[in-house]
């Protein structure tokens, strides 16, 4: 990872410290692969107190053991790397044991067989989701690849690697919206309510709505003090509160954004979320952030602002698309493939 991160363009020592981080992460990636068909398949059932006390009593313990392996033992980001990796381990782990032996899952027990393997048509679905949200992610970590071959790039990147674990920060409201409209929509599909889905789709958005205006604003009034909580770097910290009127931007459309794609992951909408992913953030999104940061030598800012313009398109194509769903339900009830998306 190392050597790629320098043949594209990067710092030799970022990209040498990154090849390291990489490295570490690898183990967490098989739990992961563990943990979240674990969450799924809780979140399905509406067991969610389980997965709550589950995320509280890891992060107990990743807290301290993040700052043991980082200062203690002076490993630095490949402390922070192990310990993320353990600490998703302890959540499989947790997780594990409750499906297991937990009486809430008894009718619903995980067992191994070969049928398993005939069960593998949710694979139509499961592609087309990955696509969709890899595509969106991957459209935010093409900035941070880019900012390595502006002028300056240890600032740059500095900068939009912060902005960019801030959004990630603040995304987790939205992220649970998300599933819960997710699972909501999709449970009122499968039990033939659709006028109950629509109610849910429309409280989902209007929750969101009130958290990305509570949160830009609260992050807008702390625009000076956000660099503090990463740097002590003066240049970093005066253009981190730079950034921060973008970032609110972000956090408004991500939150919009998240609840609309979970909605149409609930209707098994999937593959049309993978193509409006694809269009806004790279004929869009990523064009114009190019031409900003380059052409019209904004740097960082202008990575940004291009990203930003993506998201407003995502939202607006999915808040179409969810409108003529919605279209199609308030009408006779029928379902997706007999109603307005068909047509």
């Amino acid at each position: 990872m190392g050597k790629l991160l320098y043949c594209i363009g990067q710092d030799p020592q970022i990209s040498y410290q990154a090849g390291k981080y990489a490295m570490r992460r690898i183990p967490g990636l098989f739990a992961n692969a563990i943990v979240l068909p674990l969450m799924k398949f809780l979140l399905a059932q509406n067991l969610v107190l389980p997965m709550v006390l589950n995320c509280f009593a890891t992060l107990c313990v990743h807290v301290p053991l993040c700052w043991v392996l980082v200062f203690k033992y002076r490993l630095g980001n490949v402390g922070a790397a192990l310990a993320i990796s353990l600490s998703t381990w302890l959540g499989v782990a947790i997780l594990g044991l409750y499906v297991q032996y937990s009486p809430s899952c008894e009718r619903m027990r995980l067992v191994l067989s070969k049928e398993m393997f005939r069960g593998l048509e949710f694979l139509r679905l499961a592609i087309p989701s990955a696509i969709m949200i890899c595509l969106e992610w991957w459209s935010f970590e093409m900035l941070i690849l880019l900012s390595g071959i502006l002028p300056n790039a240890k600032l740059e990147t500095s900068v939009l690697s912060i902005c960019l674990t801030s959004i990630v920060l603040l995304y987790t409201i939205p992220n649970g919206l998300e599933a819960a409209a997710s699972t909501s929509v999709s449970n009122e599909w499968g039990a033939g309510n659709p006028q109950v889905a629509r109610l849910a789709t429309y409280a989902a958005l209007l929750v969101s709505i009130m958290e990305t205006v509570i949160v830009s604003t609260t992050l807008f009034a702390a625009c000076y003090v956000l660099g503090y909580a990463y740097s002590n770097e003066k240049e970093v910290i005066n253009y981190v509160s730079t950034m921060v009127p973008l970032i609110c931007l972000t956090v408004i459309t991500d939150g919009i954004q998240g609840v609309l794609a979970g909605v149409a992951r609930g209707c098994g909408w999937q593959h049309i979320g993978a193509y409006i992913n694809l269009g806004a953030f790279y004929l869009f999104g990523i064009p114009i952030a190019m031409v900003l940061g380059f052409v019209y030598h904004l740097g960082g800012k202008g990575l940004w602002i291009g990203i930003v313009c993506g998201s407003a398109i995502q939202v607006k194509l999915l808040y179409d698309l969810n409108k003529l769903a919605a279209t199609g339900l308030h009408g006779k009830g029928k379902g997706i493939r007999g109603g307005a998306i068909d047509k």
